[in-house]
């Protein structure tokens, strides 16, 4: 059975627990690509400058194959890969969580750390509001400005939006598809002899 869909976040949510004097803040954002991490991250080394830890850990694609845990500084295993447990547990992608440690003098151990973060990035998580999002593929198209309308009409029909177009004489669309309504519209645009469509590369 073909997934048509993914599991994120909404929205950016934080949550903070305590052990032992340390803090553990955690935040989660929904993100799209790594250089967000970056973003991200930065801004809370800024904004939590006193700090001693700043781990995190992030899934991305609808096929989950890219990721990264950090532990920051922390025992080796011991922050980021927890963090990114919790995320697996959670069935999400496309998804940061950056927990940051003010530490409160009292050394946690490695099995306490994993504890820690573990329960952090959870309390974090399970605040967080899940939402299923379509699988999609890119689709090319290309018609004259007199079928455009058609064009538009069967997209919409499928639930495609436009990404770019080029509307000429000669009109060219960049559209993003649900995978669950892609064959259907793809055939819909070919019956339309006048629609030229390209599902491998652009014009």
């Amino acid at each position: 059975m073909t997934i048509t869909t993914y599991s994120t976040i909404a929205e950016h949510v934080q949550a903070e627990i305590k052990d032992k004097g340390s803090r553990f803040i955690a935040y989660v954002y929904p993100i799209c690509n790594v250089a967000q991490v970056k973003q991200y991250v930065d801004a809370l080394r800024e904004e939590h400058h006193k700090a001693r830890h700043w781990c995190y850990a992030y899934r991305l694609g609808v096929d989950g194959l890219q990721f990264r845990a950090n532990d920051d500084g922390e025992p080796s295993g011991s922050a980021g890969r927890p963090i990114l447990g919790q995320i697996d547990s959670a069935g999400l992608t496309d998804v940061l969580v950056v927990v940051v440690r003010y530490f409160g003098g009292t050394l946690l151990g490695v099995p306490g750390l994993i504890h820690a973060y573990k329960t952090a990035a959870a309390e974090a998580l399970v605040m967080a509001e899940v939402v299923e999002k379509n699988i999609e593929k890119t689709v090319w198209l290309r018609c004259e400005y007199p079928i455009l309308n058609d064009a538009i009409r069967i997209a919409k029909q499928y639930q495609a939006h436009i990404v770019e177009q080029d509307l000429q004489l000669d009109c060219r669309l960049t559209l993003r598809l649900p995978l669950v309504n892609y064959e259907a519209c793809v055939e819909a645009w070919r019956q339309t002899r006048q629609i030229e469509v390209s599902i491998e590369k652009s014009f």
